[in-house]
């Protein structure tokens, strides 16, 4: 089976969000099980993503496919969608619908019309595939679309035990560390982890918070951590490499992200492939994902700082839940999901 996906999802994290990586393993899945795919992604490049985006689907109107399925990615394909000859499918990777209220000024309104051509191609399509019940049933309330197949996201679970056993974490030099790795998006509520690493620092003498990644709300969330005189606990790591990366996850004892709006989190099949135990906040597609984690009520920084304590105290909970995860992840290795993905455009 050929297929083509459409993306104007930035392909590197600095520019996009975690989609991308999902994007590109079910890619490699695909052609591990003997596929064929072709991305096909913008050629021209504007500072304003929306503008970007909006031209590239337009353009999509004279393009000629060659697939036996065509499938798009979030709001990618709406022109594409309804055109005779080729079935294509709207592949929603996180309700943009939904992240609209978590944002602000020109990037909500932004975020407003690239959810208007979503909810159109979720409609024009033939199929919807999306990646969580959350996911699905946002669909529904927002846009109307029922009955969306929900397969997962999926994780490359060799290549990452071959980082992980290549990139070893050096030598200790605190006694707990707690890694979080995100776009510094509001939704993602760093500054939360951040308030929760106030209360923690005088329990946890050697805490250490190593934060990986990068974003809009970066400026202000470094300066909340500057104004809470966090600057022996907080370690802004900024975006890495895939080898640094995996030396983040060896040096971490827990993984921490307490964002109340998640599609999924790749972030969570990361950080249980590496044998992290996991606390977020019991928002979205979390609890589908963190099936063993401590989750909290979100948006409350001493709940979070207690679960993380709590981690701190019991080691042998945090061996517990560390084994459990590296099981459940399984579930998500990548042509696995991959052959999940090509039975629901069948």
């Amino acid at each position: 089976m050929k297929l083509q996906f459409i993306t104007a999802i930035p392909l590197n994290v600095t520019r996009g969000s975690g989609c991308f990586v999902g994007i590109q393993t079910l890619a490699r899945g695909i052609q591990a099980l003997g596929g064929d795919v072709e991305l096909i992604t913008p050629k021209v490049h504007f500072p304003v993503f929306t503008a970007e985006r909006i031209l590239f689907n337009e353009r999509l109107r004279f393009t000629q496919f060659s697939a036996d399925v065509t499938v798009g990615f979030d709001l990618d394909g709406y022109r594409v969608a309804r055109r005779r000859g080729i079935p294509h499918i709207a592949a929603i990777k996180g309700v943009l619908g939904d992240a609209v209220r978590f944002e602000r000024g020109f990037t909500r309104a932004s975020l407003a019309l690239q959810a208007h051509l979503e909810k159109l191609h979720a409609q024009r399509a033939e199929r919807v595939i999306t990646i969580s019940r959350s996911c699905s049933q946002r669909l529904e309330e927002l846009y109307s679309v029922r009955n969306a197949i929900v397969v997962p996201e999926l994780i490359d679970l060799d290549a990452w035990r071959s980082l992980f056993a290549a990139n070893p974490a050096p030598p200790r030099k605190r006694e707990f560390t707690v890694l979080c790795v995100c776009r510094f998006y509001p939704r993602k509520r760093v500054d939360v982890l951040i308030r929760a690493a106030q209360i923690l620092r005088e329990k946890i003498r050697g805490l250490e918070i190593r934060i990986v990644g990068g974003g809009p709300e970066s400026r202000r969330l470094r300066q909340l951590s500057a104004g809470l005189r966090l600057e022996n606990v907080v370690n802004w790591r900024g975006d890495t490499t895939a080898q640094e990366l995996a030396r983040e996850y060896n040096r971490a004892d827990i993984f921490c992200l307490p964002s109340v709006q998640e599609g999924f989190g790749i972030v969570f099949l990361e950080a249980m492939a590496a044998g992290k135990p996991i606390v977020a906040a019991r928002a979205a597609a979390v609890p589908e994902v963190v099936q063993h984690g401590l989750l909290v009520e979100p948006d409350n920084s001493e709940a979070l700082a207690e679960a993380i304590y709590h981690l701190y105290l019991d080691s042998d909970l945090r061996t517990r839940l560390a084994t459990s995860g590296k099981q459940h992840v399984e579930n998500y290795e990548m042509k696995r999901v991959a052959a999940q993905f090509l039975a629901a455009l069948a």
